[in-house]
């Protein structure tokens, strides 16, 4: 049997002022004429700063706009009207910005570079886009950045609870890991001893680090880091199975019926605590995070609801159908709405 290919990012910067040597990283790379999207007022953020660096660099910007739409049909619009001689599509700033300009990439068969300006989910390194399709919010399949470059300065100005979203979205993977092995060992889907390993050691080196605050360069560079690492297991497993299990189920169903939904990494990270304990494996740790971080204190001043957890947990299954997780059996589903509505951590957390 040979060994598929994997690609991974052929530029990787993470670091204070990575923003400032865009230009150089761009044009080592090869690379002379781009287009650039923006997220919703950046412009005026990094604007300046992303043009001098890639002016100095001797690089062409063929376009730069502000971006603030994920519906499908618009980012085959921008797709099909790329400037001739377009050589690689930049996504500079959250999620939608990132999502928008990786599948316009995608579509056109050029290099992406993902240029996140927040940390709030492993989004930036995955190989697939969130865009709405016929008013519903779907995953579509794109290819990992050709490029990451993140500025943890810029990481840090960003509001805190996008490094909320971030730590949740990170420690999920501990449950989404238990649920794939789960998963195979009941006879569905196959592990990838590869994948599962690069998932484990980016959790693991992220739940590990010593820091005095999050905010700390240290810490969000690990955060970073561990995110970006977590994109490549899903490259090599093919799948998202390495990094969303059970606990991305409940937060999918949650953005499904509210009408406000939480930051996707808020909703992973409580939806991890509860998964953790039905798994029965390693929730001291997950609370541990979650507690010495400050994100329960962050969750529980957002008024999220029992009832809505409760209702999430029934539809999680119907979410991704083919997959088997702990979810997908009713006696863990059961078992997860008994803890929301008994533990004492939880009650803290979320209103009755």
């Amino acid at each position: 049997m040979h060994a598929e290919s994997i690609s991974i990012p052929a530029v990787l910067k993470v670091g204070k002022g990575a923003l400032q040597g865009l230009g150089g990283y761009l044009k080592e790379a090869g690379f002379e004429q781009v287009v650039i999207y923006f997220g919703d007022g950046l412009i005026d953020l990094f604007g300046m700063q992303v043009m001098e660096s890639l002016k100095n660099a001797g690089i062409a910007v063929l376009e730069y706009r502000e971006l603030d739409t994920v519906d499908i049909d618009d980012i085959i619009g921008l797709a099909l009207n790329l400037p001739g001689g377009t050589q690689a599509i930049l996504g500079i700033g959250g999620g939608k910005v990132i999502d928008a300009a990786k599948y316009a990439a995608f579509l056109k068969a050029l290099p992406f570079f993902s240029v996140p300006t927040s940390s709030s989910s492993d989004g930036f390194s995955s190989a697939s886009a969130s865009l709405m399709v016929q008013g519903r919010r779907s995953s579509m399949p794109a290819k990992l950045a050709y490029g990451i470059i993140v500025d943890t300065e810029v990481i840090r100005t960003a509001p805190v609870k996008f490094i909320y979203s971030g730590i949740g979205d990170m420690v999920s993977k501990i449950t989404a890991l238990y649920d794939w092995v789960y998963e195979t060992n009941c006879g569905y889907g196959q592990l990838n001893d590869f994948a599962v390993m690069i998932a484990k050691k980016a959790v693991n080196s992220f739940v590990r680090t010593p820091y005095e605050s999050i905010q700390d360069e240290v810490f969000l560079k690990e955060l970073v880091d561990s995110l970006a690492m977590s994109g490549i297991a899903n490259e090599i497993a093919g799948s998202s199975a390495p990094t969303s299990g059970s606990e991305h189920l409940i937060s999918h169903a949650l953005d499904k019926f509210l009408e406000v939904p939480q930051l996707h990494g808020v909703q992973v990270g409580i939806a991890t605590y509860i998964m953790s304990k039905v798994q029965d494996h390693r929730y001291v740790r997950v609370n541990t995070v979650l507690t010495q971080t400050g994100f329960w204190d962050y969750a529980a001043g957002l008024g999220m609801r029992k009832a809505d957890f409760l209702k999430a947990i029934d539809m999680a299954p119907s979410i991704k159908p083919h997959r088997h997780t702990y979810l997908h059996e009713e006696k863990y589903r059961e078992m997860a709405k008994e803890l929301v509505q008994s533990d004492q951590i939880l009650d803290q957390v979320l209103l009755a």
